[in-house]
């Protein structure tokens, strides 16, 4: 059992990525910490599942080289992210459709050039993907006419370049209106930004705050979309073992708190100077009543491998007709080998929304028209289903939402900023940056006593 009389100067509820930062952050300036996580194991919703030999996400976010925080956060330094092909691919009208950048031609410029490159480059059943070209005044793409490519490719340069304290200055609309009002045709919406939007923020109808879908289409300009090597778990894990010895704790529940001191389930009473809240927006309001639980977007992930892998290569690729209930899809292990076995091919692929009753049929033939091969002898590895996966960002939405709501009482988490990665991190950067000021950074005022019976992370 936890002596109760253990103290440390900060106990953190919840070993996620936002809780496991900030007890970064926060033992980097000397202060001591004591992470308390329920579960079994560190993470939270950012799990991996083995299977076979195969690394399997439970909810596959995606993130981004261009998010600040991967940068910031301390214990990252090792994290190895895994880009995808440049731009994306949609698939509408039975072909494919490519955003490629030049090569080297990254921020904003990479982002013009991405979009006036999307062209009707067919890449039907097995035939590798030609290299896109500009497609000719009048001709219809996705996102419509060469004109409207041009449009759209200034509007990203724009975005890319703006900062993003102006972006959050903007006036705040539902995305998807918010898109149109700025005189967006309807065409770029539904065959080119709804789809890249859907698969950034699991929004496909894009209630989503626009502020927030700013800044979703900033990073995507701004940098490459990827995910990291070995799986969804290894950011958090990477994290968990780089913070100090004995700073994490899972199999204890914290039950109640106060400013002063955490009560568990089993192991007793921990008295602490400060105490931050950094699990899931749900049980964070169990433990503080009357805070906010937003909505959530439910999200599906399916995974199959096959013996014959898809010809997109590294590609994300998009359904920009919305003919079936897949978002998104790729060959995940061309994109991270380390995902699959050797010689064997996965193909992981996410459902928004409610799945249909008959979730494995729709979609093997929803991927069989999006990668114009059958999928009838692909095996299904696993479907991971979560209701709560993604919190929805409807506005008004403060991305800047109080991280201290009193002294001695923090709370972080995705919910309390954007829902992305980035937003947990960053959520997490404010917390402890509330804590350090008002403990003064004066050091810990103890050394930690050691956890007996609680299980080191």
């Amino acid at each position: 059992m936890l002596e109760p009389a253990y103290q440390a100067d900060v106990v953190i509820v919840g070993a996620g990525v936002a809780g496991l930062s900030a007890a970064h952050r926060l033992t980097s300036a000397g202060v001591t910490t004591a992470v308390l996580e329920a579960a079994p194991c560190v993470g939270g919703r950012m799990t991996t599942e083995k299977v076979d030999g195969f690394r399997l996400d439970r909810i596959g976010q995606l993130l981004s080289t261009a998010y600040p925080e991967l940068r910031l956060t301390p214990g990252l330094d090792a994290l190895v992210l895994r880009p995808f092909a440049p731009g994306v691919l949609l698939h509408s009208d039975g072909r494919h459709h490519r955003a490629a950048p030049p090569p080297n031609a990254g921020g904003a410029r990479g982002a013009l050039h991405a979009v006036r490159a999307l062209a009707g480059a067919p890449a039907k059943g097995r035939t590798a993907l030609r290299p896109a070209s500009v497609p000719k005044a009048g001709a219809t793409a996705p996102l419509g006419t060469a004109v409207d490519q041009a449009r759209l490719g200034a509007a990203l340069t724009r975005i890319a370049n703006t900062p993003v304290e102006r972006l959050l200055a903007r006036p705040e609309l539902p995305a998807g209106q918010a898109l149109a009002a700025r005189g967006v045709p309807a065409r770029t919406i539904d065959g080119f930004l709804r789809p890249l939007l859907a698969a950034l923020l699991c929004d496909p109808e894009l209630t989503t705050s626009s502020r927030c879908a700013d800044l979703a289409l900033r990073a995507f300009a701004a940098g490459r979309l990827c995910v990291p090597e070995g799986g969804a778990e290894v950011l958090p894990e990477l994290l968990a073992q780089t913070l100090p010895p004995g700073t994490v704790h899972t199999g204890v529940r914290a039950t109640s708190i106060s400013t002063t001191s955490v009560t568990t389930a089993e192991h007793g009473e921990i008295r602490c100077r400060a105490v931050l809240i950094a699990t899931d927006a749900r049980p964070a309001a169990e433990l503080l009543p009357g805070l906010r639980v937003p909505d959530f977007h439910p999200v599906t992930v399916v995974h199959h491998t096959t013996d014959e892998p898809p010809a997109t290569g590294a590609a994300l690729l998009l359904d920009a007709d919305r003919g079936g209930p897949v978002a998104h899809t790729a060959v995940i292990s061309r994109v991270d080998p380390s995902r699959a076995p050797a010689g064997r091919t996965l193909v992981s692929s996410t459902v928004l929304g409610p799945p249909p009753s008959d979730l494995d049929t729709a979609v093997r033939m929803h991927l069989s028209r999006l990668y114009g091969t059958s999928t009838r002898r692909w095996e299904t590895l696993a479907v991971h289903h979560t209701v709560e996966a993604v919190p929805a960002m409807r506005p008004p939405h403060d991305l800047r939402r109080p991280v201290r709501l009193l002294a001695g009482l923090y709370v972080c988490g995705d919910h309390r900023d954007t829902s992305t990665v980035q937003g947990a991190l960053h959520s997490a950067h404010r917390a402890s940056a509330a804590i350090l000021a008002d403990l003064g950074v004066a050091g810990s005022l103890h050394a930690a006593d050691p956890l007996p019976t609680a299980r080191a992370a």
